[in-house]
């Protein structure tokens, strides 16, 4: 689903999406939903990580785990804020910036919506191939790591 823009996680952000899961019951918190979605990934997640840090790293990209945020790190992501409500991951790079944005809300009276917002600010010719390079696996893997909180055992 797209996610509207300017975005005061990512003022400058040119591109962005979002993914939504209705979770029964209530009480998860951001971090909660962070944690079993990006701290948790499926192998295959991670092999695909491997394998992308390989290949940009042979283009001048950072190819390794960026330092952690203030807040430290979830998966491969620096913790740049933290409320009971939304998380927020990132950094900022040469060729973009970047955000992910987990947030939960109520839904209806007996469930919760968790949300994921991608925020993308290009800056150049090379921010733009990367993200059209990658963006067919994004698709798959955003929404695959929000099933997982869905799925606490994933």
């Amino acid at each position: 689903m797209a996610a509207p823009l300017p975005n005061r996680h990512l003022p400058h952000a040119d591109w962005a999406d979002r993914f939504e899961l209705a979770l029964d019951g209530k009480g998860m918190t951001a971090a909660q939903a962070t944690e079993l979605s990006f701290g948790r990934s499926p192998r295959w997640v991670r092999d695909l990580l491997r394998l992308r840090n390989r290949v940009v790293s042979l283009i001048g990209l950072k190819s390794a785990a960026p330092a952690p945020g203030r807040l430290g790190l979830v998966g491969a992501f620096p913790v740049l804020s933290r409320t009971d409500d939304e998380v927020v991951l990132g950094f900022d790079d040469r060729h973009l910036d970047f955000r992910i944005v987990v947030d939960v809300r109520a839904g209806s009276a007996v469930n919760q919506i968790v949300g994921v917002t991608t925020l993308i600010r290009r800056h150049n010719a090379l921010g733009r191939i990367y993200l059209a390079a990658v963006m067919p696996f994004h698709k798959v893997i955003v929404p695959t790591l929000l099933e997982g909180v869905g799925r606490p055992g994933f």
